[in-house]
């Protein structure tokens, strides 16, 4: 039962992270980026370490070499001299430390080899996960910029259907426009009709024989004689000058 609900927990937080995960790719990234750095260095500390032993048998080869040189020449001399006791000593003594002298060399050659290959692994390895790393990051930015246009086309097209949706809208707004404007046309042609145009007319006639009368009262005062017109239109009006000519008349 306890096993269940362990597993329900861990899978529901699995979940939890996974999603922030989806959200926060970026972080994740930077997360791997941290631990490659760790990782290199843990890599690097256990790496110097290692390298730390390849001198340390290379040293102590170095002075087997010197110790097997020097018992060799001093077995030699003892042997020369006829000191065959301390010159046997001296040869037991140089064949312990020729054979220690192989073992490290064999043991320094060894450590360097392994070394060497670390030093090839590690350097492969970080390339190969540096490779992804970028990798990732170019994918990561073709994702930002494949997001951001697809975001964009789904703009234009809610835009578009939106745009053609309201459609319905306009027709309703035109349908109440044209109706307003015909209702109105309407009303004012319901009021000309209403419109007394008899008064009118007769009011502007009045105005007009008013207007003749009083032309030729003018006319009759400033001596001057009204013309009909004439057929083609035009009329010459001609006139005397009050008080300075007279009527002509012949003599008796």
């Amino acid at each position: 039962m306890f096993k269940r609900l362990k597993n329900l927990i861990k899978g529901f937080f699995g979940l939890f992270i996974g999603g922030l995960e989806k959200r926060n790719p970026e972080a994740l990234l930077d997360v791997e980026k941290e631990n490659l750095r760790k990782q290199i260095a843990e890599f690097n500390k256990g790496l110097a370490g290692h390298a730390g032993l390849v001198e340390k048998l290379m040293s102590k080869a170095k002075k087997l070499d010197r110790e097997e040189t020097e018992l060799r020449a001093k077995t030699a001399a003892n042997l020369k001299a006829g000191n065959r006791e301390a010159a046997g000593k001296l040869a037991l003594q140089l064949q312990t430390v020729d054979r220690e002298h192989d073992s490290v060399r064999e043991q320094m050659e060894e450590a360097d080899a392994r070394y060497k290959e670390l030093v090839k692994a590690r350097d492969v390895s970080v390339k190969q996960a540096r490779d992804r790393i970028e990798q990732l990051t170019r994918d990561l930015d073709e994702m930002k910029s494949t997001k951001a246009m697809a975001e964009l086309n789904e703009m234009a097209s809610g835009m578009i259907t939106d745009i053609g949706g309201s459609g319905d809208t306009l027709n309703r707004l035109e349908e109440m426009v044209e109706d307003e404007r015909t209702k109105a046309a309407g009303r004012a042609r319901v009021a000309k009709d209403q419109l007394d145009m008899s008064g009118i007319n007769e009011t502007a006639a009045e105005q007009d024989a008013l207007a003749e009368l009083a032309l030729a009262d003018f006319a009759a005062m400033e001596g001057i004689e009204l013309e009909s017109d004439k057929p083609d239109g035009n009329s010459t009006p001609s006139e005397t000058t009050k008080g300075s000519m007279g009527p002509t008349s012949e003599p008796q």
